[in-house]
């Protein structure tokens, strides 16, 4: 425990240096500090990796653009080009004021803003194939092993996951879906890993970690919508019975389909749950860690024993967050497998025997 406590100290004054070098310049002091603008980067998509500021030097791991224009087709570059140029064949960043902040657009002839088709590998992009990797790194570690050693259990790492497959798959999975469980626990245990290591990676402020997938509204849709196309793919007769003609008197299905519409709203208010739980309590853990490192800055300019007393508040708030959070990335991951298996199961209504 004393071990995990230090790492997380380390990691908070990492990411507190971090946000020290993009918040300051050669006169700190002078300079107001956006909280805003700094949690919105970091908790943002970009078409770079940015890695550390040192001075007024920023450090970025350049990414591929890919955009197609129905002016200039397709067209791919590395995101640098837009650093040494304003404008790189009339791609640039949207301005701040403007329709497209931040987004790569297309300067037209009457230099209006034109935004392509955006096909670029982002930051969050990388960051999906990194947790991907990840993932099935861990896995198969297990499996190997297995393959290795039928009858031995793994130990150390190994052990820790494939412990975790089987509480998640025999607690969790089993009891929420039913007696159809074995169709969907592939796709029930992906989804909880995947979560799950997105919280975890999102946790470390230094490459490659940093990444927040899961504060993206656009990943968790994504995820929410998995879940809401096989509960409705794989929904039996019966459960489309009980939307269409539920169980209840004849007058609150007609003249007036009062039920019906209850329960079909019900359909989509499933989904919307998913995406917005997972969303909001990652954003939230996220953008309170960021404040409190900002609450440094912003209490520089109060005197020294002000910003000495506030400094330790703020970074002994901080290690809390960060292991309050590593409690939340499992408990999101877990409530968002559950929630999903639940109605999962719900959607494999059997015939009802008289």
């Amino acid at each position: 425990m004393n071990r995990i406590v230090w790492i997380l100290l380390f990691a908070s004054l990492l990411f507190t240096a971090n946000i020290t070098c993009r918040a300051s310049g050669t006169e700190p002091e002078k300079e107001e500090i956006n909280v805003s603008e700094i949690i919105f980067s970091h908790t943002g998509d970009a078409y770079e990796w940015h890695i550390i500021t040192l001075g007024k030097r920023h450090i970025n791991i350049p990414l591929p653009i890919i955009v197609y224009s129905k002016y200039s087709k397709f067209n791919v570059f590395m995101s640098s080009e837009l650093h040494h140029h304003d404008s790189y064949k009339n791609f640039t960043y949207g301005s701040k004021d403007g329709k497209y902040p931040n987004k790569i657009v297309e300067i037209t002839e009457s230099g209006e803003e034109y935004r392509p088709f955006d096909l670029s590998i982002t930051k969050n992009v990388v960051g999906i194939f990194i947790v991907a990797i990840i993932l099935l790194l861990s896995v198969f570690t297990v499996v190997r092993w297995y393959k290795r050693n039928e009858y031995e259990a793994p130990r150390g790492f190994r052990g820790a996951i494939d412990l975790l497959i089987m509480n998640i798959h025999d607690d969790l999975i089993k009891n929420s879906v039913g007696p159809n469980y074995r169709k969907f626990a592939p796709y029930l245990l992906t989804v909880f890993f995947f979560i799950f290591i997105s919280n975890l990676t999102g946790l470390i402020p230094v490459f490659p970690g940093g990444i927040n997938l899961t504060g993206n509204i656009a990943i968790t849709f994504t995820l929410a919508m998995f879940t809401f196309i096989i509960v409705n793919v794989f929904g039996t007769k019966e459960y489309w019975k009980e939307i269409f003609w539920p169980d209840t008197p004849v007058f609150l299905k007609v003249p007036i389909p009062i039920m019906p519409l209850i329960e079909l709203f019900g359909i989509f208010s499933k989904p919307f749950a998913l995406l917005i739980r997972l969303f909001a309590n990652i954003l939230a853990g996220h953008s309170a860690i960021l404040g409190l490192c900002c609450l440094v800055f912003i209490t520089a300019s109060m005197g020294a024993a002000v910003n000495a007393g506030m400094s330790f508040v703020a970074i002994f708030f901080m290690i809390f967050m960060n292991v309050l959070e590593l409690l939340i990335a499992f408990i999101q991951a877990y409530v968002f497998t559950l929630l999903s298996g639940v109605f999962i199961g719900l959607a494999q209504v059997q015939p009802h025997k008289h």
